[in-house]
């Protein structure tokens, strides 16, 4: 997931040196059929596990997004990982394997009318009311039980991130107009992207 103006910067040590390990691997964006079929669980939590975890928290950081599914980097499987804040702005960081998305019901859930964007819908914002308050059940990256529970944009974080996983984007939510129209704004930047020639 991609905020719409963030101050972002890589998490450091009080050095100053970044805290990132972990390859950076490229965003595979919209259109790629990695992100539009569900995830396989995962079933070994494993050194295997961990690395691909570094990997995505890099490749989140190196993309400056505040989440990350495991397909967009073209990893099929149901994990993701965070590092945003909350509605109180209580900064919140880890990884989910495995995860059940849990919503208020329809009496009790209150809306955020707010704009939402997409490391794989690169440079396109729009409004996307989401539950205010969401809760995520799985496990880390040990195969320990984890619950993670949010207000705010970490909330929008947990339910963007579990679309992800169960093979839909943000796009997908948003009237058909309104997705024609994002759609269409990402095709003509990436043709304007592609147009610019090295010097």
């Amino acid at each position: 997931m991609r905020a719409p103006l963030i101050d972002w910067s890589p998490p450091q040590s009080s050095e100053g040196k970044a805290l990132v390990v972990g390859e950076v691997r490229p965003i595979v964006h919209v259109g790629d059929p990695v992100l539009h079929h569900p995830c396989e669980p995962v079933t070994r939590f494993d050194g295997e596990l961990a690395a691909l975890v570094d990997d995505m928290f890099a490749s989140m950081y190196a993309a400056e997004g505040v989440g990350l599914a495991a397909n967009q980097i073209g990893v099929p499987l149901r994990v993701f990982v965070y590092d945003c804040p909350d509605a109180d702005g209580t900064h919140h960081k880890g990884v989910v394997v495995n995860p059940t998305l849990e919503l208020p019901g329809l009496g009790d859930r209150r809306l955020d009318p707010g704009e939402e964007g997409c490391l794989s819908v690169p440079g396109q914002y729009a409004p996307l009311p989401r539950a205010d308050h969401a809760a995520v059940h799985g496990f880390d990256a040990d195969g320990v039980p984890v619950t993670v529970e949010g207000t705010g944009m970490l909330a929008r974080c947990l339910q963007h991130e579990t679309d992800h996983l169960d093979g839909h984007l943000y796009i997908d939510r948003l009237p058909a107009k309104v997705r024609k129209r994002v759609l269409a704004a990402y095709e003509q930047a990436k043709a304007a992207k592609e147009d610019i020639s090295p010097l």
